[in-house]
């Protein structure tokens, strides 16, 4: 067998140990893949057949990749293989004894959209607030409930749950699973949860299927078995009982998944189920330099739980991740595209990555590539401007200011849900159409311009004109940022939005709140050139511009690449950027238990790790949060960072000049200080204002009062040089509308 010629002393072992339990723990970059699949092959070659083989994935793309590399190992065996997702595996196997649950044969698989479908109807059927029972908020709690095997009478019955529907006003959720439930049964239909927890049941149930599942199965494989739920943990010993031919294949380091189900304590607690299995650890990355696996390293081994190993390169040495730092997240951008129209003398911008924590962070990277012509790609999303929740807001701002704009209209007239459906704007766009007038129009004068629709109906259709009508006199009257605030407010937009506590749901309020702080921001650097009223309509004309700048640069092949964190696993470039290194972001504020802080510290692990050749680090001193300018920390996770794989390229805005190469554990994190210290030193924020700089200025200093003709009265923070675009800025604390800061030349104050 020539290919096993072709992996190193330890792949080779985990490959030919075939019988019994294995747990591979396969470090980032270390040929995870490879060996899955080439001991696949080995068992191929050994006579196993290949329908006594199962291989379980994530991905149907990674299925089928494995599939294909190991029909060029072996030959044509490989296509009886059962190689697939959990998913479509369980699907494949139901078909067989589907009668046994009370289903035929031939029953329908549900995907998300039509699930979603059946739980809107239920909803309506039962009078429920739209606005509350949001079918992506219900779907979610009703998964979660199935992964955990949870049935809707024992719902019903656990008082932790019924707590928390309570406290997200959600009253009815017991009932409306319950009903669902009876739907799909009474169409012969399944979800995705279906044929996971269906599949175990069977089993359960008829022991002579379950065994006769078993002789066929005897060999189990599972990738990526760190982001294994409840449920497939159960799947997975079912089926590879009792011969416990069972490999798993996966890194902890890289469990980054708990809010799909995930579940690390799979992988963390294999040996304790399997006691007599044979541990193997890929720590050989082929991927990275030595500096960046060594500072990835020192970052990971701060976890308290994980299985014990040391990743390591022998690729040459590289360099240092470079730490940067910035006054605000738009220096920061700028920064970073700066840095990027370097490295392009030397890669290709597909050989550049800028990842970050949340979608939000895109639109600031986003502009500042525009602005320097760089193309660029939004790999597993949607450009910033692009997507449903910003184009539904800018849809309100855009039929206020223009009441002729039906696309906008029909864009936002269901969101959030007013009673107003399709059948009824079908009946307004036709009667618009017929009598020349927009549609607007007829929403307002129903009875004028003989719609005919119900008297219910037309007071609907009213209401929303009026609510249109006011805010096109508030567009008039107020600047674009106190404009969108208060439209996205009494629209219902931002209520909506709040009321999805799904991580998908967080991820747009997030995104609309950006989109104000980009308003902001917008307003008040026309503020510092001088202008002092902004309306929306500028705005949306910008937006308008970077779009069509977003369509031109669609057709170059080449683009630097921009992802969340979460999508970016399983990629690697030879040049990454990793922004927003803050407390509060990254990690994120969501996360303040010891094992979601040990998530984000394995987020953090696996962005680094997503390099080749060279890491940038970077974060922002303030950042827009909530529409207010906010300071932030570094993260505590650049403290776990050993020093010796670190270049501080900024080191002006908190970082000390030395720290020990392994930090004490017993770092602590006070937010009441807004600052990470250690007993040994390392990363801190100094907020004292520099009295050098404040002389340089000549004119302010710390404490001076100063009046604004926009802003009113205020006190100097602090007057600063801005190393990256150098120039002189000003923070004040004004009295009433917070701390801004201000282009010096521009700020026209008046010191009182």
């Amino acid at each position: 067998m020539d290919f096993l010629d072709q992996l190193n002393t330890t792949q080779r072992a985990a490959v030919t140990a075939t019988e019994g339990p294995s747990l591979i723990v396969a470090g980032a970059g270390s040929g995870k893949t490879r060996v899955l699949t080439y001991r696949i092959a080995y068992l191929l070659s050994q006579g196993v057949p290949a329908g006594n083989i199962l291989a379980l994935t994530f991905t149907n793309k990674a299925a089928r990749e494995m599939k294909e590399r190991i029909q060029k190992l072996v030959g044509n065996d490989a296509r009886y293989l059962w190689m697939g997702t959990f998913h479509s595996i369980c699907a494949k196997l139901l078909r067989h004894d589907a009668e046994k649950l009370g289903f035929t044969r031939d029953f329908t698989i549900y995907d998300t959209s039509d699930s979603k479908s059946v739980i809107k109807a239920i909803c309506k059927e039962r009078g429920l607030d739209e606005k509350i029972y949001k079918p992506t908020v219900v779907l979610g709690r009703i998964s979660m409930a199935k992964n955990n095997l949870i049935t809707p009478s024992q719902y019903g019955q656990n008082r932790d749950l019924l707590q928390a529907d309570r406290e997200a006003r959600l009253y009815d959720i017991t009932t409306v699973y319950a009903l669902y439930e009876a739907r799909l049964k009474a169409a012969n239909a399944m979800d995705f949860d279906d044929l996971l927890i269906n599949m175990l049941r069977l089993m359960d149930r008829y022991p002579d299927v379950r065994e006769q599942l078993q002789l066929m199965f005897r060999y189990v494989l599972v990738d990526e078995y760190q982001d294994t739920n409840y449920v497939q943990y159960l799947l997975v010993g079912r089926l590879a009982a009792p011969q416990d031919n069972i490999c798993v294949v996966g890194d902890d380091a890289q469990s980054i998944y708990s809010f799909r189900g995930a579940d690390i304590r799979n992988i963390l607690n294999f040996r304790q189920q399997y006691p007599q299995a044979q541990l193997f650890k890929l720590e050989r990355n082929y991927r990275s330099t030595r500096n960046i696996v060594n500072a990835a390293n020192s970052l990971i081994h701060k976890n308290i739980h994980q299985i014990e190993k040391t990743v390591f390169s022998e690729k040459e040495e590289g360099q240092p991740l470079c730490l940067n730092a910035y006054m605000d997240d738009r220096s920061e951008a700028n920064g970073v595209a700066e840095q990027i129209a370097k490295a392009h003398t030397r890669y290709g911008y597909d050989d550049i990555a800028i990842l970050y924590r949340t979608n939000a962070q895109s639109r600031v990277f986003e502009n500042e590539l525009r602005k320097r012509n760089i193309p660029y790609r939004i790999y597993g999303g949607t450009s910033f401007y692009q997507r449903k929740e910003i184009k539904d807001a800018l849809g309100y701002f855009r039929l206020a200011v223009n009441p002729r704009d039906n696309e906008a209209l029909l864009r936002i007239v269901g969101f959030p849900g007013r009673g107003i459906g399709d059948t009824t704007m079908k009946k307004v766009s036709a009667h618009a159409i017929e009598h020349h007038l927009p549609y607007l129009e007829v929403m307002r004068l129903p009875e004028e311009t003989g719609l005919d629709v119900a008297a219910a109906t037309k007071k609907r259709l009213q209401a929303f004109a009026l609510l249109m009508d006011q805010l096109a006199q508030l567009s008039e009257e107020t600047d674009a940022y106190t404009f969108a605030e208060q439209t996205l407010r009494v629209s219902g937009v931002m209520t909506a939005l709040a009321l999805d506590t799904t991580p998908e749901g967080i991820d747009r309020a997030q995104n609309v709140q950006e989109l104000l702080n980009a308003i902001r921001e917008f307003v008040a650097q026309r503020q510092e050139e001088g202008i002092d009223f902004t309306p929306i309509t500028d705005f949306l004309s910008e937006v308008s511009l970077q779009t069509d700048q977003d369509e031109n640069l669609s057709d170059t092949t080449e683009r630097v690449t921009l992802m969340t964190v979460h999508a970016a696993k399983g990629l690697e470039f030879p040049v990454v950027f990793i922004g927003g290194m803050e407390e509060n972001l990254f990690p994120s504020q969501f996360c303040v238990k010891p094992s979601e802080i040990e998530e984000e510290r394995r987020l953090l692990y696996v962005a680094i790790t997503r390099a080749m050749e060279r890491c940038y680090l970077s974060y922002a001193r303030q950042r827009f949060r909530n529409g207010q300018m906010a300071f932030n920390s570094p993260s505590r996770f650049l403290n776990d960072i050993d020093r010796q794989y670190l270049d501080l390229a900024r080191p002006a805005y908190g970082l000390t000049e030395h720290r020990p190469a392994t930090p004490d554990r017993t770092q602590t994190y006070n937010p009441s200080l807004n600052q990470s210290v250690s007993p040994q030193g390392g990363l801190s924020v100094k907020r004292s204002v520099s009295a050098a700089v404040c002389q340089q200025s000549g004119l302010f200093a710390s404490g001076d009062r100063v009046s604004h003709r926009v802003f009113g009265d205020g006190t100097v923070v602090r007057v600063y040089r801005d190393e990256v675009t150098e120039n002189d800025k000003i923070e004040i604390n004004f009295d009433t509308q917070g701390t801004k800061t201000l282009l010096l030349t521009h700020a026209k104050l008046e010191k009182i």
